[in-house]
């Protein structure tokens, strides 16, 4: 049986049914343009509680509203699920977990491994897998593959072949939460397939909900671009981190330097300094590379100096609080600092790899009363690497002006930054965000 043209015709009849494991800032916005589309998608996902709020067109994502849920579900489209034996109902299988570091800041590929050997035992003939998780390049090929050609060993003595028998691709997301110009549909999607026949089928699956695909020779290269994009924004913004350092030395405002450099009209690229890094990606993805580089007795030293300098700011800017205090006569020793904004970027909830909760842990371990102040976080619950349970605290006049110091980590919009620069003691600000406001104060410090 010819399994590719089946499946192709399938896909383009929107008769296919598309699996998407793990609801979360990537599966979910992808699950919602395939249902959108007229696909029937059913998604899957180890959190059951995420499972009755979406039934119930409720979101648990800022950026995504409940009413597109909502339309999703009545739809008759969109189904979530925590039941995986449903995925024998689907034609393509899309994989969208979390690939985090461990805690040698080598990659921990518990997720990738455990969602793969749940697709293993449903996985039948004609099926596409994809894999969109970003990892070092030879994880689709070294780790699915082989696990996906011994299902065939269940039903016959021969394995199954891909290409032919089911297909696999990886195609790595490029999901910006909240980016007002673009979305899952609109950006283009790098494609690579473990054959030919796999990156036609992968293609012609994207090719529905997708802007444009980019087909690339295999799944290793579009694992290597996934790498270089965040790459190349780790290694930049490390720049402008050492930089920041250099020029406060020198008594010189960085923010004034990139905003008289990007007048440039060629050869500058304007990035930007911070508190550290945040999100999935960036923090993550370049020790996915340098950890593979290994195995070729290659020591990326280039990428390992970014990502030292980067983990380095929140200790940089725990050390200018500490100055500030000092300067005014205050010790961090039981200071009492507020610190705004948890997300790892301005007016989202996504609070992944945020430097905010390292400096929390790090001005804590200093003995110092922390705070936070956040609109789309109205609590910090226990996660991954840090057991946190502290409210966000309402900004107001009276509890301002309660505070040794106010530390600016995330430049959400909506603050009031006038009426913190009014109330506050003393600030601290990792964005420049008080002075893109108008506001200049000799209380007001930049980090």
């Amino acid at each position: 049986m010819n399994y590719r043209d089946q499946l192709i015709n399938k896909i383009n009849s929107k008769t296919a049914v598309v699996g998407i494991i793990g609801l979360g800032y990537v599966g979910l916005p992808l699950a919602l343009e395939f249902s959108k589309k007229g696909f029937k998608t059913i998604g899957f996902d180890i959190d059951t509680k995420k499972i009755p709020l979406l039934m119930n067109g409720q979101s648990y994502i800022k950026h995504i509203s409940p009413e597109k849920i909502n339309l999703a579900v009545k739809s008759k489209l969109f189904f979530a699920t925590s039941d995986f034996s449903r995925l024998t109902e689907t034609d393509a299988i899309l994989l969208c977990i979390p690939t985090p570091l461990d805690e040698h800041r080598e990659p921990d590929l518990t997720f990738i491994r455990n969602s793969a050997e749940t697709v293993a035992q449903y996985l039948r003939k004609g099926q596409l897998v994809t894999l969109e998780s970003s990892t070092y390049p030879g994880t689709t090929d070294e780790i699915l593959l082989p696990l996906f050609e011994e299902c065939g060993l269940k039903e016959s003595n021969e394995k199954y072949k891909v290409g032919k028998d089911f297909f696999l691709a990886f195609s790595p997301e490029r999901e910006d939460p909240n980016n007002p110009d673009y979305s899952t549909s609109t950006i283009p999607k790098v494609v690579g397939g473990t054959t030919p026949d796999c990156l036609e089928v992968a293609c012609s699956l994207y090719n529905q909900v997708i802007v444009k695909t980019v087909p690339v020779s295999s799944t290793r290269v579009a694992e290597a671009t996934k790498l270089l994009e965040n790459i190349y924004r780790s290694v930049n913004i490390a720049l402008m981190n050492e930089l920041k350092m250099v020029f406060d030395k020198m008594d010189i405002d960085v923010w004034e330097v990139i905003e008289a450099a990007k007048t440039k009209p060629f050869g500058f690229h304007a990035f930007y300094p911070g508190p550290g890094l945040g999100g999935h990606c960036i923090p993550i993805d370049p020790f996915y590379l340098t950890w593979k580089a290994r195995e070729y007795d290659i020591n990326t030293k280039f990428i390992e100096l970014a990502g030292e300098i980067n983990t380095y700011q929140p200790y940089y800017v725990a050390e200018k609080v500490v100055n500030v205090l000092n300067q005014n006569g205050k010790s961090i020793k039981c200071a009492k600092i507020l610190i705004l904004g948890v997300s790892y970027k301005k007016n989202i909830d996504d609070k992944r790899e945020s430097p905010s909760l390292k400096l929390i842990e790090i001005l804590q371990n200093k003995d110092a009363k922390v705070d936070f102040s956040d609109p789309y976080a109205p609590q910090l619950t226990p996660s991954r690497k840090y057991d946190y349970n502290i409210p966000s605290i309402n900004l107001n006049k009276e509890n301002l002006s309660s505070y040794d110091l106010v530390l600016l980590s995330t430049d959400h919009d909506n603050f009031d930054y006038e009426m913190i620069a009014k109330n506050s003691k003393l600030i601290v600000d990792t964005r420049n965000a008080f002075e893109r406001h108008g506001i200049k104060s000799s209380h007001i410090y930049k980090s």
